[in-house]
């Protein structure tokens, strides 16, 4: 029995009761209305409710009687072997063997499935995240986001939602201006300029669109420019794209900031320009001393914010305004920003922009703010001079190592890896000790496999070592787990959950044989185990992959 049917019960149960009280009415109760727990104490059952004390005073009820009458209710269920009331109404639920076994062959049939869930269905959600400016290497603050943001959006997808992670290419403006001189410098070898990009990467670009297209050293120094600007950005985008998939981190859309200003053919107005127009329709925007403005303070900014000067030029919110508008004509009801620790000012800022675009600023856009990471003894990077490049640390570290490190901690969280723990395998590096118990799952699979203990007959009544209810009572969390992480966007609820069932998997490991002792026969119970031997290493596999890391089977 899982929680689900467990739900269900207690809420068939609890129904009739309430509406007796209530004279016919149980005002639209569910399940919803009707938590389990887990007993930290595992002498008091496998689920505990406290539906009676949240019931009582509505119904008006007393919380132990109401209670008893609960428990009564569902001592008839099957499935449950004993419930018992406990202090002024809780009431603890303990399962039979044979319907608390049942969820490892349920594990094992729904194989990569297992963990997924509904509770997102219906959201269309727009993930942008990493969004670095294409002037240069992903430095240890994009390696953060990547992590979390990915982890999140498989988090989200896992939940039922309709997911696109989007990558915000910043490529208009005046960084763009001066990566193109940088390189067209670093070209004619004359000093970086002093508002230029430095580093060894500005050299390789260089010498890079030199040897590919000789043709524009010929070209006048204005046309130069612009030519080496786009060549020099084509190729570090490139290489960003190739970071991230290195990293396992891959990107549905990336869009460019150019596509904002440009006017299509046909002469019609830019999306910055229909931005201005379509937040001018809603009321909020105001003209003074020949400037543009959104009149953001009625939505909780601090200050009104220009879109277009009093030159003619837009500014970058309205780029932003632009962007923001997008997203929802792409049918995107919520926007889900990650964001970096030097961002604060645009949460009051986008929330303001959501309300100024008649949505609601509560509901209809996200902001994550990410704190900052750093890692002991991390060089900074020889091709780019003052950052610690993602390339460099995903060398060093490995690429599991390092997601799941980055996503073990909740993004407001400053952090500071040790990579001495990261690179040993024994049981003080979580990466390993989680991946250990999966590869220790595969290991035990084999050995069946040669001892002749297969799954040919599942009996979940002989699983009642304390050890294997313990392991159980584990699994059936899962897809709460990854329904709640996905709900509060926190990665870290999983890799903890992760490092739960691998301790309680090795110790059911020490306590419980799958295979026969000496010439002992093949019995039910050493193939049940089995069941729940792959059962946990199917929830280890789908954890690890939510998180983005590998699940070796062997180490």
């Amino acid at each position: 029995m899982d929680p689900e049917a467990l739900s269900a019960a207690l809420l068939a149960v609890v129904t009739p009761l309430a509406e007796a009280r209530r004279q016919g009415s149980s005002e639209g109760l569910t399940a919803a209305d009707l938590p389990l727990e887990r007993p930290k104490n595992r002498d008091h059952g496998d689920w505990s409710s406290n539906a009676a004390l949240k019931l009582a005073k509505k119904i008006g009820a007393n919380p132990r009687e109401l209670a008893s009458e609960i428990a009564a209710g569902l001592e008839n269920v099957d499935g449950i072997a004993s419930v018992e009331v406990a202090g002024p109404g809780f009431i603890n639920i303990r399962l039979d063997a044979a319907a608390a076994g049942a969820l490892a062959k349920l594990i094992v049939d729904a194989g990569a499935a297992f963990g997924s869930n509904e509770t997102q269905r219906g959201n269309t959600i727009n993930l942008e995240f990493v969004s670095a400016n294409p002037t240069g290497p992903l430095h240890i603050g994009h390696t953060r986001w990547a992590a979390l943001g990915d982890a999140i959006a498989r988090l989200l997808l896992a939940s039922g939602a309709t997911l696109v992670r989007e990558f915000y290419i910043n490529d208009a403006g005046a960084q763009m201006e001066r990566f193109g001189r940088s390189v067209v410098a670093a070209m004619n070898d004359e000093p970086t300029p002093d508002d230029g990009y430095a580093g060894s990467y500005i050299q390789v670009l260089a010498a890079t669109i030199a040897a590919e297209h000789p043709e524009v050293l010929a070209l006048a120094r204005t046309e130069q420019i612009g030519v080496v600007t786009d060549l020099a950005y084509a190729l570090q985008l490139g290489e960003i794209q190739a970071s991230l998939e290195r990293f396992n981190v891959h990107f549905d859309v990336w869009f460019s900031e150019r596509v904002l200003h440009a006017h299509p053919e046909d002469g019609s107005p830019s999306l910055v320009d229909e931005a201005v127009d379509r937040l001018r329709e809603q009321g909020h925007v105001f003209d003074e001393e020949g400037a543009v403005w959104v009149r953001t303070t009625d939505f909780g900014d601090d200050k009104d914010r220009v879109i277009r000067r009093s030159n003619g030029e837009y500014t970058y919110f309205a780029a932003d305004a632009a962007y923001y508008l997008n997203k929802g004509d792409r049918g995107f009801a919520h926007k889900i920003y990650l964001l970096g620790a030097d961002h604060h000012g645009y949460v009051h800022r986008l929330k303001a922009l959501a309300g100024a675009a008649g949505d609601d600023p509560d509901k209809d856009v996200e902001v994550l703010i990410g704190q900052l990471v750093s890692i002991n003894g991390a060089k900074l990077s020889k091709r780019a001079g003052n950052i610690i490049e993602l390339d460099d640390l995903q060398q060093w570290l490995g690429t599991d190592a390092l997601r799941y490190s980055l996503g073990r901690y909740p993004a407001d969280s400053p952090l500071t890896l040790d990579p001495e723990i990261l690179q040993k395998r024994t049981n003080d590096n979580p990466v390993f000790y989680v991946q250990y118990a999966h590869a220790r799952t595969h290991n035990v699979a084999r050995n069946a496999a040669a001892s002749g203990v297969d799954r040919s007959q599942f009996a979940p009544e002989l699983l009642t070592h304390e050890t294997e209810s313990a392991l159980l009572g584990a699994l059936q969390e899962f897809p709460r787990t990854v329904a709640f992480a996905a709900e509060v966007r926190e990665p870290h609820r999983v890799a903890r959950y992760l490092e739960e069932l691998a301790g309680l998997y090795h110790r059911w490991y020490d306590n419980c044989r799958v295979i026969p002792l000496g010439d002992e026969p093949v019995e039910a119970l050493h193939r049940t185990r089995l069941w729940l031997n792959d059962a946990t290493g199917q929830v280890l596999r789908n954890g690890l992959d939510l998180l983005g890391v590998s699940a070796p089977e062997r180490m």
